[in-house]
């Protein structure tokens, strides 16, 4: 009798104890928020926590913590302007020094003064040598005609080409500039505006646009340029270009007189980006002759070396043939990445 009576419990028992769970399990399933699969979600991390009884325990001994090691705060890195995929941005620069904002023109990088040395020593040792043999100026400027280049762009950031183009148009006082990216749709458009003077070039807008667009004003009345991206003013130095008009500013210098400009010389200029403004130095590194996709093209060669531990490397390829604007532009970054713009084609204005 007894065991009939045990084997009943367990069959009443068993169902009730599985209904029992089952309601436990929908109680809780009501406490987890619904997935989010929205871009709010990105990054989103869930916890769950046990709640246990509370139980009294004897507190341990306090231990003495150990000394803890600080490092030294380590400059902070510059935050790079973003960048949309797949167009790369042809031309950045960092911050104007407060030391270049005063210098109308910068001097060229020059080596450590020696310490001095004895008499005996001081006739075998060699004179300091100057990293750089001159720093050249232009007297005529001869700003090249309207025109249209086409290039074809590669960079290491992506396995696809893009399309560029530069639209140079000018009259006898004014100028207009745009070089263009796209891909797939995308596009990312640099322009620069200005007045043609005697000495080439002089920009007053630079504006720079993806999403949206941040822009720079020259004030000259004000001897300052003016940024739309609410960053602080900066001084205007005589001869200043943005990043844009600069590689027709070196057509225009080069064209003028290339017998200026032989192997080793610098020009200096200021450049104004859409945020802030600095002073680039460019080396002559010597005539080349280049295999393009439009063809052959003589070149003569202009680099922007780093100066800086986050500057950019800028080699630009200058052809007589074009006026001496670009047939090759090759921009380096700090980490290696790198855009490499090649001539395709020239046309006429539109």
């Amino acid at each position: 009798m007894k065991r009939v009576d045990a084997v009943v419990s367990y069959r009443l028992l068993t169902p009730l104890a599985a209904a029992v769970l089952l309601a436990h399990w929908v109680l809780l399933q009501g406490m987890v928020p619904a997935l989010d699969l929205g871009p709010a979600a990105v990054g989103k991390v869930f916890s769950t926590r046990m709640v246990a009884p509370t139980l009294t325990v004897q507190a341990p001994a306090p231990v003495k913590p150990a000394p803890t090691r600080t490092r030294p705060e380590s400059p902070p890195k510059p935050v790079a302007e973003p960048v949309p995929a797949p167009v790369e941005q042809a031309l950045a620069a960092p911050a104007v020094d407060a030391v270049q904002q005063n210098t109308a023109v910068a001097s060229p990088d020059r080596t450590a003064e020696p310490e001095p040395v004895p008499a005996a020593a001081e006739s075998v040792l060699p004179a300091p040598r100057h990293l750089r043999e001159e720093v050249a100026s232009a007297s005529r400027f001869v700003v090249p005609g309207s025109t249209t280049l086409k290039y074809q762009v590669s960079s290491n950031k992506f396995p696809f080409g893009l399309n560029a183009e530069l639209g140079w148009r000018r009259d006898a006082e004014s100028y207009n500039a745009r070089l263009s990216f796209g891909a797939f749709g995308l596009s990312r458009v640099q322009t620069s505006r200005g007045e043609v003077t005697a000495d080439g070039l002089a920009p007053v807008r630079f504006s720079d646009k993806y999403r949206s667009e941040v822009a720079a004003h020259f004030v000259r009345d004000k001897g300052k340029v003016s940024f739309s991206a609410n960053t602080p003013d900066a001084p205007l130095l005589a001869g200043a270009q943005d990043r844009l008009s600069i590689v027709v500013q070196l057509a225009a210098m080069i064209a003028g007189d290339p017998e200026r400009f032989p192997v080793a010389s610098t020009i200096t200029l200021q450049i104004v980006g859409p945020r802030d403004a600095d002073t680039w130095l460019f080396t002559v590194e010597g005539d080349e002759t280049l295999s393009l996709p439009g063809g052959e093209q003589p070149t003569r060669k202009l680099v922007r070396n780093p100066r800086r531990e986050y500057d950019q490397k800028v080699e630009l390829w200058l052809a007589p043939a074009l006026g001496y604007l670009p047939a090759r532009i090759r921009i380096t970054e700090a980490n290696g990445d790198h855009i490499d713009q090649k001539w395709l084609s020239s046309e006429p204005p539109g």
